[in-house]
């Protein structure tokens, strides 16, 4: 050969090998930043929650001296307050420390009279107890206000929202008010004989806006005789909570007003501890309990194991433990944590569905009290030195934790521990419940399905096309299915939504009379044809053209499955298939189930099987299959035992692509299926994967939000199994191209 051509080949060569190298590592590498980036928004609901001093100051010495009730701080945490003794709200400015102004509050009864106790009722709101007994509920308000240079600025306000009478004879040890709306209030003081009275205030508006209101007051005689040490309501102050000195903890239905019920008495702890603190947890579903070994739990109503309709307090979740007794409780107004703080001066801040313990907050002096900005950010305390500390705090993602995401939880309302996924609700108290573990069944179930149904069609498809069908026939057969995908799968996804799963749920007798008739019939027309193959004349049909003979027996046995399903059905499962189905089985019928999902899905898998699988059949070398036939085999048993082994890497490779394109597939289940993420292995209702999870819910995520970072989480998932798969796949190709020599 001429130096000169084979200097050029040479370098043409060389060339392409280094475009090809380019070419494929740039693949790898996008593929790995493809994983780098999606990892990247999944890391932020790992990191651990973070919090910074960023304020410290001494309060007025007049404030001091006249005594600090309470603690609290606006949303910007720009301007912490402290109720005072002398009956004002004094407001400073957290960056430079300054008393911004005080306002004062009128007495509710005598004009002298002083408050001598403050407790958080709810957000801003606060209920004041005065020396003379009266009590009142204040809301602190801050109004934005911005000027022609866009500066924004507050007008502090404190609003009282009711007023109530003091108890007759007896100051209270301690008390507590709600206030829901304009109509209705609520009123509970603890008196000295451990005697709980309950003042109910009804407020009614007629048709002319006139209001009338009623007062109900009663008193709680079935408290029993071990002192009451915390109280609670719940928001609306239909709920009355107490814990005793012997750790037992109460409940009283409050929703009649005048007409109280003890719901629960119950002996929350074995040993007997004393109840410290109660709060309700956003969402006035779980009470938060702090105990006097320093333990939070929380506990709600649950039906027994008996079931039934009552529902009666259950210890739920354990949170964090101090080191000394818990003395205050306060729940987050953004989520599910509790703040909590010990005799110690020490705050935990938990989460109570995840269990997380977020943040330990220490100061040099003991806290004495506390407060929680509204949006979450922000914790104010007071210390001993009655000095106000605040702290920023970066807690994102406080309900994601590897349980959350991957185990049982046991949610709200819930009788028992479950896989869930619920991301939105239209109630504020709605608590996302965002287990994976559910969207992982799902596609596990939807692949699993679609391959028993693709999979036994393509290769049983691919081997008589190859081995036994005639080339002429093979020449149309196999462009024929390869076509099938390139058919959109939204095509197919509309189809199996709006034709298939009708005409199903109209035929179900039909369809399950044809898993009988169709495999019998072809069994029977198999041994009649083994008859009739005698005669000369039809031997000729069986040289690749067989198949002219089964289809019109296939055809003719489901016309008949369809002609006599209701008749089936009508015999076996009295007259209606799902009402039996629901009756004797216990399961519903979904109309978008999994019998669907295997048909649409599998539709459009077999394509990819198909085609990979013929291929590595047909390129079997010749030379084997005339080996076997001249040692004295069938073509059947040198189907078994030659080609199939032979082809047996491309063909498991087919079989894993077809899975791995059966696994991210998104708009075939997104339009085919109920997109109800249960995990229950019945054919006859839905699932979500999470390849159409990600579809459904990415639209409505909030950039940043906790179930935006999920559905990403649920992408690298889907990667990285994705990514095994193959893996695994490559291995056990390799191994089995090395068994076999040639493939």
């Amino acid at each position: 050969m001429d130096q000169r051509v084979l200097r050029k080949v040479k370098r043409r060569d060389r060339i392409a090998r280094w475009f090809i190298t380019i070419g494929g590592m740039a693949i790898i590498f996008s593929v790995i930043f493809i994983l780098l980036l999606i990892g990247k928004v999944t890391l932020p609901l790992f990191q651990e929650p973070s919090s910074e001093i960023f304020s410290k100051f001494a309060l007025e010495q007049g404030d001091v001296d006249s005594g600090l009730l309470a603690v609290g701080i606006d949303e910007y945490l720009e301007t912490p307050f402290v109720f005072t003794a002398d009956g004002q709200v004094a407001f400073y400015d957290s960056t430079a420390g300054q008393r911004l102004e005080a306002i004062s509050l009128a007495a509710p009864g005598a004009a002298d009279a002083k408050p001598v106790a403050a407790r958080n009722a709810g957000g801003m709101s606060y209920a004041l107890l005065w020396s003379d007994g009266f009590m009142s509920l204040e809301t602190v308000k801050f109004t934005s206000r911005f000027d022609q240079q866009g500066r924004r600025s507050f007008e502090r306000q404190v609003e009282r929202q009711a007023a109530f009478d003091p108890p007759d004879g007896q100051f209270p040890v301690q008390s507590i008010a709600r206030a829901a709306g304009e109509e209705s209030r609520i009123r509970v003081d603890l008196l000295p004989e451990n005697l709980l009275k309950v003042t109910q205030v009804a407020v009614e508006t007629d048709l002319f806006g006139n209001e009338e209101s009623e007062d109900y007051s009663f008193e709680l005689t079935d408290a029993g005789a071990s002192p009451i040490t915390a109280l609670t309501l719940d928001s609306n102050g239909s709920a009355l909570y107490a814990g005793t000195e012997d750790g037992r903890l109460l409940r009283w239905d409050l929703s009649e007003p005048g007409s109280p019920e003890l719901l629960d008495d119950l002996q929350a702890f074995e040993d007997g501890r004393a109840i410290t603190a109660l709060a309700m947890v956003l969402g006035d579903i779980s009470l938060a309990v702090g105990d006097a070994e320093g333990d939070v739990t929380t506990w709600f109503p649950v039906r027994g194991e008996n079931g039934g309709s009552e529902k009666h307090l259950t210890g739920i979740h354990k949170l964090g433990t101090h080191n000394s007794p818990v003395v205050a409780l306060l729940p987050s107004l953004r989520d599910k944590s509790v703040l909590s703080l010990d005799q110690n001066g020490t705050l935990f801040l938990d989460h109570m569905t995840s269990e997380r313990h977020l943040l330990t907050l220490e100061n040099l002096l003991p806290i004495n009290a506390m407060a929680i900005s509204s949006r979450g950010n922000g914790i104010l305390g007071l210390d001993s030195d009655q000095r106000l500390v605040a702290w920023t705090v970066d807690n994102p993602h406080p309900e994601v934790s590897f349980k959350t995401l991957f185990g049982k939880v046991w949610y709200e309302s819930y009788d028992e521990p479950s896989f869930s996924w619920q991301s939105s609700s239209a109630s504020d108290d709605f608590e996302p419940k965002l287990s994976l573990t559910p969207l992982i069944f799902g596609t596990i179930k939807g692949t699993f399905y679609a391959m028993l149904f693709a999979v036994p069609l393509a290769l049983l498809g691919a081997i008589y096309t190859s081995q036994f069908g005639n080339d002429g026939l093979r020449k149309w057969i196999k462009p024929t299915v390869e076509i099938m995908a390139a058919i959109p799968s939204v095509v197919i996804g509309f189809l199996a939504a709006l034709w298939f799963a009708p005409l199903l749920e109209r035929s179900l007798g039909s369809f399950f009379l044809s898993l009988i008739l169709v495999p019998g019939t072809f069994v029977v027309a198999i041994l009649l044809w083994q008859w009739l193959r005698r005669y000369k004349s039809l031997q000729k049909v069986e040289r690749g053209y067989e198949f002219l003979v089964f289809v019109p027996i296939l055809v003719l046995a489901i016309a008949a499955a369809f002609i006599l399903g209701p008749l089936f059905e009508q015999l076996f499962f009295a007259g209606d298939f799902k009402m039996w189905l629901f009756s004797e089985m216990g399961t519903r019928y979904d109309p978008r189930n999994n019998i669907v999902i295997a048909f649409a899905l599998g539709f459009a898998v077999i394509p990819i099987i198909f085609t990979i699988s013929e291929d590595s059949l047909s390129n079997v070398p010749p030379s084997l299959k005339a080996a076997s036939l001249a040692l004295g085999a069938s073509r059947w048993q040198t189907v078994w035992r030659v080609i199939l082994p032979s082809a047996s890497p491309g063909i498991f490779a087919g079989v894993m692509i077809g899975f791995g394109r059966a696994i991210g597939e998104t708009m075939i289940v997104l339009m085919a299926t109920g997109n109800t993420p249960i995990m229950d292995w019945s054919i006859f209702n839905g699932m979500r994967p999470l390849s159409s999870n990600i579809a459904v819910e990415i639209p409505e995520a909030p950039h940043g939000g906790t179930l935006y970072r999920v559905l990403f989480l649920s992408a690298v998932i889907l990667f990285v199994g994705t990514f095994t798969l193959n893996t695994v796949a490559e291995v056990v190709r390799q191994r089995l191209r090395k068994k076999y020599g040639r493939f």
